[in-house]
């Protein structure tokens, strides 16, 4: 919400925000309650957002877990808060891109991604990677880092009035091997770093046997 505030002013126009996995949900908790904001906003873009939760988190957090995985479980109070009402709003264009193979946000297959914004008054488009290249294999980490199809719908929306539109995307990209701007000499050592701090932080976070209250102000 401060961000928001913050970056709106700075900036002196509407600003676009551009999320991954749980970086996808928490502007739009901003945006849900705290209605100021909204008019700041111009784009929203969630990649590979866990929407509407992942059961991996179930497994994952048994033995207890970070606060932030269980709150990314299907059905927490986080979510359930988040998703009642509208999950969009008027005068902002929404983007979510998200892959099919995502081992993290799951189930993330049709007919009811996780990923995908389901109702509201915004301007929307839910694109999976693979209705623009049908036998591209991108996993969670990867598009949110290298992943040239989510990379060219996340500029596709960022660069066009409204949300992205997979027809407006250079189908040329299904053949591009990473993203502009990753340096493949460097790639290696980058996701062993990338891919190692993930894994610490999952087995060194102080672990949590239940959800964390939710505020009297997102409570019903």
């Amino acid at each position: 919400m401060n961000a928001i505030r913050t970056m709106h002013a700075d900036a002196g126009r509407k600003i676009d925000i551009v999320g991954f996995s749980q970086g996808g949900m928490v502007p739009r908790w901003a945006l849900k309650y705290w209605p100021d904001t909204r008019d700041a906003v111009r784009d929203y873009v969630g990649i590979d957002p866990s929407n509407h939760g992942t059961l991996d988190a179930y497994p994952i957090c048994a033995p207890g877990c970070a606060p932030a995985i269980r709150q990314q479980q299907t059905g927490s109070n986080f979510l359930t808060a988040l998703n009642d009402g509208p999950e969009t709003f008027a005068g902002i264009d929404y983007t979510v891109v998200y892959t099919v193979t995502d081992e993290v946000v799951f189930p993330n297959l049709p007919p009811a991604p996780s990923s995908e914004l389901r109702g509201g008054d915004g301007a929307t488009s839910n694109i999976a990677v693979q209705q623009i290249c049908p036998v591209h294999v991108a996993e969670h980490l990867s598009m949110g880092s290298i992943d040239p199809v989510g990379y060219a719908v996340v500029t596709d929306a960022l660069d066009h009035d409204g949300p992205a539109d997979a027809a407006r995307i250079d189908r040329g990209v299904c053949a591009a091997p990473l993203m502009p701007g990753v340096d493949p000499v460097a790639l290696p050592a980058n996701e062993v770093r990338y891919n190692g701090q993930v894994a610490t932080t999952l087995a060194t976070y102080p672990r949590e046997l239940a959800e964390p209250e939710l505020r009297d102000y997102a409570r019903n």
